[in-house]
């Protein structure tokens, strides 16, 4: 037994060695951690197609006049944006176009009046113009509550939704006095 004895005391005794002392399982984790690190920051962030992407900018609106007839084919069909009037403002509600557009709750709005239906809380057509040549409505008839509605429907459009245009009755298109009474 003396010599396990002493051959044990004689390893003891040794220094350790440099090799033994780097390989240790904290310092391989730690390396490997320096490496991913290093790794992403020079090599994923310099490719193309991890680099953020600016948003592409919609084609400009240009504030227009329309009438109940031009308004008509905004209706979201045929891959056209989904326009609404309320008192004379002419609001895009594509955004909106799972509400605005074809098979939507509100799609018999779309290029169209929406002012008597949206102040009498009603989607039925009979609250549309029929008469797409004739006057617009005037909603002189609507009581205090139905303007009030109204007003807050057309709040809520300013909040989320671009005027890009104003509504006339045919024939006012090219007058100047044709945005009376309109609120812009």
């Amino acid at each position: 037994m003396d010599y396990v004895e002493q051959r044990m005391a004689q390893e003891a005794a040794k220094p350790p060695s440099g090799s033994d002392a780097l390989f240790t399982p904290l310092n391989l984790a730690l390396l490997s951690l320096l490496l991913y690190t290093s790794y992403t920051l020079l090599f994923k962030s310099s490719s193309p197609n991890n680099s953020p992407q600016i948003p592409k900018e919609q084609p400009p609106i240009v504030f227009r006049t329309f009438t109940p007839r031009t308004l008509l084919p905004y209706n979201g069909e045929n891959n056209m944006p989904v326009y609404l009037a309320v008192r004379g403002r002419v609001f895009d509600v594509t955004r909106g176009r799972n509400f605005y557009g074809p098979g939507g709750p509100y799609a018999n709005f779309a290029g169209r009046d929406a002012s008597r239906g949206l102040a009498c809380g009603s989607f039925d057509e009979e609250m549309l113009t029929k008469d797409l040549d004739g006057p617009l409505d005037k909603l002189d008839d609507l009581g205090r509550d139905e303007m009030e509605a109204l007003q807050g429907w057309e709040e809520r459009f300013s909040e989320k939704y671009l005027v890009v245009g104003r509504l006339v009755p045919v024939g006012e298109e090219g007058k100047e006095g044709a945005n009376e009474g309109v609120r812009a």
